[in-house]
């Protein structure tokens, strides 16, 4: 609980210095259109609620305790910083909603969606790790609120921020760039260290036969003024050339220590992949105690008694 609360503090910091009344979170489900996928995706606007009608638990399960919303309630008044949010590989927008619910009471907009071919119900690896098209489901989402009810609540601050592979999809809309080549030679020098690379291989995927020019394109989103990238993944190999792309203020925040540490999220020098010195002017965090899925929401006590 201790790490979470320090992750939820340090990503509030980074939003914004301005000082906001403490609202309920509503949320509201949306779908929205993808033309890059061919189809639509489902997500989620978390916003400063109007406290009418009774809190819900939202999607509380046999895994994981759910957050209290206020589900489809009005807006309360005012001018919000936003936040566009990504989840890991594998994941959905319930893997972070406590953080959103957060961000939404602390008085930011957040919207959220299920990526498309590499989240919980929707996964195929060979496509999933065409990293791109999550960039652009962001900036599809983006596109979505500016045209929505919540626009006329957006500021100017919009905070790109993600977990593990969303991670990266923050730092792409910051500006990053990926290197084909160097992610490759990194997964075939990483001797079984690596559980993303594990996956890929185990997974059948041949990595270097992905779209180099797509993998190293430029998926700067000019809206975005920061990202907060925690344990973001896909930045071995990575040279300063790619590095220096990254066009606004970061905040990376790693994830445990020593053992507790995953190798493919690590950006240390001494242990990881080196990029933290690449972009030297970037704000790092390391949290610890903690572990990778410490990001998740809380487990009941019946996973825990498993």
């Amino acid at each position: 609980m201790k790490s979470l609360v320090t992750i939820q503090s340090a990503a509030l910091v980074a939003l914004s210095s301005a000082a906001f009344a403490e609202p309920f979170a509503g949320v509201m489900d949306i779908e929205i259109d993808a033309p890059h996928h061919g189809r639509s995706m489902s997500g989620a606007v978390w916003y400063p609620a109007q406290q009418i009608g009774q809190p819900e638990v939202y999607d509380e399960n046999a895994v994981f305790y759910g957050t209290e919303v206020l589900r489809d309630a009005p807006l309360s008044p005012g001018t919000y910083p936003v936040v566009v949010l990504s989840h890991g590989l594998g994941g959905n927008i319930r893997s972070t909603m406590w953080l959103s619910a957060a961000l939404a009471a602390k008085g930011a907009l957040v919207i959220n969606v299920n990526h498309p071919n590499s989240s919980t119900w929707d996964m195929n690896f060979q496509a999933g790790l065409e990293h791109g098209t999550r960039a652009r489901d962001l900036s599809v989402a983006l596109d979505w609120l500016q045209t929505s009810e919540f626009a006329g609540a957006m500021s100017d601050e919009i905070t790109a921020a993600g977990f593990s592979y969303g991670g990266w999809t923050a730092l792409s809309l910051g500006g990053l760039r990926g290197n084909h080549e160097g992610y490759v030679q990194s997964c075939r020098q990483a001797d079984g260290r690596s559980t993303h690379c594990a996956d890929i291989e185990n997974a059948g995927v041949d990595l270097a036969s992905l779209d180099v020019e797509a993998w190293n394109a430029a998926y700067r989103d000019a809206r975005v003024t920061g990202v907060i990238a925690v344990d973001p993944g896909l930045h071995w190999g990575l040279t300063s050339n790619e590095a220096a792309a990254l066009a606004v203020p970061a905040m990376m925040i790693g994830l445990g220590e020593g053992q507790d540490r995953l190798f493919a999220t690590d950006f240390s020098v001494a242990t990881g992949s080196g990029f933290g010195a690449l972009v030297p002017d970037a704000e790092q965090v390391l949290i610890a105690p903690a572990r990778h899925f410490s990001m998740l929401p809380l487990a009941s006590p019946r996973v825990k008694q498993s």
